[in-house]
């Protein structure tokens, strides 16, 4: 074995490592509570103007949503990622999921929109564990080197349950026995039966040690994050882009953020150690994960507009056309972590991936009304084999790059950043989509546009258009879509020249939880 590809850990040995049997017996209970977690983001998406209309909810409530269970997940994974260094992981992915199981019932029995947007925040606390804690596990109990056969299927997942949402949230609402209240609730027993596999199966050593939480710091992270988040879902719509109200939110998001950078650069126990972004490849994975959470969630999000309004499918039928992409991310995930596994290498399925990615984003740049149903299923599935590629790997990466002992802090700020270029982009893209659509449409049809529904959240009533203007409305969503497009393909570009600039490092052979035991064993250098 040459020393270019030698592995630089030796063999783990010893009672603590868990068999393939055990870690495949653990990985289930990760993978049911992981996909109700994801799911919970996106199940929701068909079902929104039936639960409005139920709950006699405002626009505003239509928004939210969606905006408070992300809001909520996306600013608490750091401090989830920082408490996994600290406490049990077992026990803290055991509570994340308790958590969500309790916003789930609330949400599923919500007599009015309050309550359900209360249970939305706390589902979102849930999910934001589960998705954080999911890797931090997968990194304690298995070696990298061995981390790509495992993670492949992490990766489906989340592809699985980001895309597959809607589709579940669809039949949910167009099955009269079961109706939108079922969207929370099905989560509830997959959720539970997670807690008990993990209970049974996961068995990971607890490193006692003194520990100090930093609140202040968690504190100006959530505040900075939220009122970025706040901005991006509410500009565009409810105030302009260039107002009063976006200089205050925006500058003041950005003060609460630097506030949090000086507390954590000072503090002994940092929610993200700022030190950890020294690591060239962390830098570079953060930024790549945050870019491809643009694509990953802006993609799905808009495409699946475009099947109901352009193309006048049903919520049903508009996720079943949603399975190339999850087809694509399946596949790739998969093939390319049992690759890794075997060949120990990983940096060419991340530039691989990256270059599909853009590709496939130009490619749906050209989509029309008319577009054939075989090539755009060709396009989709290209844009999930991309991000197959890249999205665990990334995190593989950053695992691989630090010490064990900030393993929960780097998979957290991975997790977090690409659920914030998520939400952020979802935002922002969605009020470049409305501003089009509305323009668009006022070219053709003049003040009428307004009737039709023309720059607003919610999906036109085409059955109740006449055949000229309906034609109008779909061209009008098309183009709009496709620019959206063109203008992420950019954004994927710049995901690939991070990854260009990622250096590739041989493969850890041992665990996070052995490498700690040999960290730990080592005398201080300081």
């Amino acid at each position: 074995m040459t020393a270019s590809t030698a592995p630089i850990d030796a063999p783990q040995t010893g009672v603590d490592r868990m068999s393939r049997r055990e870690i495949l017996q653990a990985l289930s209970g990760l993978m049911v509570g992981m996909f109700v977690a994801i799911l919970a983001s996106t199940v929701v998406a068909n079902a929104l103007p039936r639960i409005i209309a139920d709950l006699n909810g405002t626009q505003t409530v239509y928004t939210w949503i969606v905006t408070t269970e992300l809001l909520a997940m996306t600013a608490t994974v750091p401090l989830w990622g920082k408490m996994a260094d600290l406490y049990s992981k077992k026990l803290l992915i055991q509570l994340s999921l308790g958590l969500f199981v309790v916003g789930s019932l609330i949400a599923g029995l919500t007599p009015n929109v309050e309550v359900l947007l209360v249970s939305r925040v706390v589902q979102g606390i849930g999910a934001g564990g589960m998705t954080a804690l999911a890797m931090i596990v997968m990194a304690a109990m298995i070696p990298p080197r061995e981390l790509g056969r495992y993670a492949g299927i992490f990766g489906a997942v989340f592809g699985v349950g980001t895309i597959a949402g809607p589709l579940i949230g669809g039949v949910l609402v167009d099955t009269s026995w079961l109706g939108w209240r079922w969207c929370f609730l099905i989560g509830v027993p997959f959720s539970i039966l997670s807690i008990v596999l993990l209970q049974r199966t996961l068995h990971l050593p607890v490193v006692r040690r003194k520990v100090r939480i930093d609140w202040l710091g968690a504190a100006l992270i959530t505040a900075g994050v939220s009122t970025l988040l706040i901005w991006s879902s509410l500009a565009g719509h409810k105030f302009a882009w260039a107002s009063g109200w976006t200089a205050l939110m925006v500058l003041g998001g950005l003060a609460l953020l630097v506030a949090a950078v000086r507390v954590e650069a000072r503090v002994p126990e940092p929610i993200i150690p700022l030190k950890i972004f020294r690591s060239r490849t962390v830098a570079l994975t953060t930024v790549a994960s945050m870019l491809v959470g643009v694509a990953l969630f802006g993609g799905t999000v808009f495409l699946s507009q475009y099947f109901q309004t352009s193309l006048g499918k049903s919520p049903t039928v508009a996720g079943l056309m949603s399975l190339p992409m999850i087809l694509g991310l399946l596949v790739s995930s998969t093939v390319a972590g049992q690759l890794i596994t075997k060949y120990g290498r990983w940096k060419a399925y991340l530039v691989a991936g990256a270059s599909v990615m853009v590709v496939g984003m130009l490619l749906l740049s050209t989509i029309d009304v008319d577009t054939p149903l075989p090539l755009l299923f060709s396009y989709m599935a290209l844009l999930g084999i991309g991000v197959g590629m890249l999205m665990q790997n990334l995190v593989l990466a950053a695992q691989n790059d630090v010490p064990a002992h900030e393993l929960g802090a780097a998979t957290s700020v991975l997790t977090f950043f690409r659920s914030m270029g998520g939400a952020i982009g979802v935002s922002a893209l969605g009020a470049v989509l409305a501003n089009r659509v509305t323009g668009l449409m006022t070219e053709q049809l003049g003040p009428a546009a307004s009737a039709t529904g023309g720059g607003t959240t919610e999906v036109p009533d085409l059955s109740a258009l006449p055949e000229p203007i309906l034609r109008i409305v779909q061209d009008a969503y098309a183009t709009a879509t496709s620019e959206l497009f063109l203008i992420g393909a950019p954004i994927a570009f710049l995901a690939l020249v991070a990854v260009l600039f990622i250096r590739e490092k041989a493969l850890h052979t041992v665990s996070g939880d052995e490498r700690a035991r040999q960290e730990a064993s080592l005398p201080s250098v300081h």
